[in-house]
């Protein structure tokens, strides 16, 4: 691998068929603002859904934590509304893999650029979902 100016990164993982890469100890870190290589796009962009995906399991769990307070019966009970929602997110989360892991990959033909494009995807529907589920579940 070519030395780079963002400093010598390490190898590329790969992680769910996607290649992520991570800086090693650089003597500068990656700017964001300012990534123009391709291994520093795919940098950037990795980052950007790891955040996103936190903030949604966090979005996530307080939803859990509301629906469990419902004091209803069956079949709009507490549990049966975790229940619902627990197959409502595995099902978003099987539709936003298979859009962006899948349908974007080929739409870019699996080239220079899929990397970010597929993450970008991801984390746009992940920033979504977490507005719908923050708007839907947590206390006005």
């Amino acid at each position: 691998m070519p030395h780079l100016n963002a400093g010598t990164l390490c190898m590329i993982v790969g992680v769910s068929s996607l290649a992520f890469v991570q800086p090693a100890a650089a003597d500068e870190p990656i700017n964001c603002a300012k990534a123009e290589s391709t291994v520093e796009m795919n940098f950037c962009a990795d980052k950007d859904y790891q955040a996103a995906d936190k903030e949604l399991n966090a979005a996530y769990a307080a939803a859990l934590k509301s629906v469990r307070t419902r004091d209803m019966e069956k079949p709009y009970d507490a549990k049966s509304f975790e229940e619902a929602l627990r197959t409502a997110q595995r099902a978003w989360i099987a539709y936003r893999d298979a859009d962006c892991k899948g349908v974007i990959a080929q739409v870019w033909t699996n080239g220079t650029g899929a990397t970010s494009a597929i993450l970008g995807c991801m984390t746009a529907k992940t920033v979504q979902r977490t507005k719908e589920l923050k708007e839907e579940f947590e206390p006005q």
